[in-house]
């Protein structure tokens, strides 16, 4: 039988295209790269040249990356909405060979309740779900936002989170997505959560989330570029971060004084191979490691703050 596959297109600015890359490869490293911007004639040979690359836009390039039309696809693309957001990249991104409208309903066949954890359980807003007694359910509608805990990311960071939220802990969610973190803590037992992105359909999403949730009175969430709307002064004994490497590594000599010290930060997102990089830079800036866990090819990283 053949396997059926999407592909995920993005456009950018030539400019913006090495960055564009970057964010597609933490997805799927087998990317396809359609840049004409150093494409030039010497007059000869030009009647030999597709008409379709000698009209082609030189101001923009397109990365597209194939993933399976039953593997994840609706996280991949909210995951590139976020990041490009994040990195400040101003990109198309398409599904190319579906209609959006089709794919908008036909996505949620493939989005069934996830078991994470000891007791954690993702459900969608449009599934049924007996509940055992220890069930912590936790009701998602992911809309355009990242983060349902289908993408081992978010499974990494949800299984860690459920390790070290403490009962009565302030926590803060950085790049939260949906807000499934927030949430999350929120139903473990933290006192507060307080949740921040920077792609305002993303804090839209996770807004409704929190209300479906019944979480409105323990979970804010803001805009925010990272950390920059933090209120100075604010203190947090758990801080959650499921975002790529680069960013991680952006936030590391500022994130310690948003933190009580003791404190524990849960940080997601990093492929691999970037795995001992963050460690390095995170240690160097005064925490230390408690505990790293990883899946297929990505890493998360639980470390106290040590001041």
């Amino acid at each position: 039988m053949n396997q059926e596959w999407t592909q995920l297109k993005a456009t950018v600015p030539t400019s913006q295209l090495d960055t564009a890359c970057a964010v597609m490869s933490v997805i799927n490293a087998q990317l396809m790269i359609e840049d004409y911007s150093d494409f030039s004639l010497n007059g000869m040979y030009g009647e030999l040249v597709d008409e379709q690359i000698l009209e082609a836009d030189r101001d923009h390039a397109a990365v597209s990356v194939y993933l399976p039309a039953d593997g994840g696809v609706a996280d991949a693309m909210a995951f590139l909405r976020e990041r490009f957001a994040a990195e400040g990249v101003d990109a198309q991104i398409e599904l190319v060979g579906v209609r959006e409208d089709d794919w908008a309903e036909a996505w949620k066949q493939y989005y069934k309740p996830i078991h994470i954890g000891e007791r954690l359980v993702i459900v969608p807003q449009w599934e049924k779900y007996d509940a055992a007694e220890d069930d912590v359910i936790i009701r998602m509608d992911p809309g355009m936002a990242f983060g349902t805990g289908t993408h081992e990311t978010t499974r990494l960071v949800l299984g860690l989170l459920e390790r070290y939220t403490e009962p009565g802990v302030k926590m803060l969610d950085v790049g939260c997505g949906t807000a499934i973190l927030a949430i999350c803590a929120a139903k473990l037992g933290a006192s507060s959560c307080a949740a921040y992105d920077i792609d305002p359909v993303a804090v839209k999403v996770a807004r409704e989330n929190v209300g479906d949730n019944a979480c409105s009175d323990l979970v804010s969430v803001d805009q925010s570029d990272l950390l920059r709307s933090v209120p100075e002064g604010e203190k947090f004994g758990l801080v959650a971060a499921n975002i790529v490497a680069d960013i991680i590594l952006r936030m590391a000599p500022d994130i310690g004084q948003y933190m009580e010290k003791g404190g524990v930060l849960l940080a997601s997102g990093i492929i691999e191979p970037r795995a001992a990089e963050v460690e390095i830079e995170l240690c160097a800036r005064g925490f230390s490691v408690i505990e790293r866990a990883a899946e297929n090819d990505w890493c998360a990283l639980a470390l106290r703050w040590d001041g």
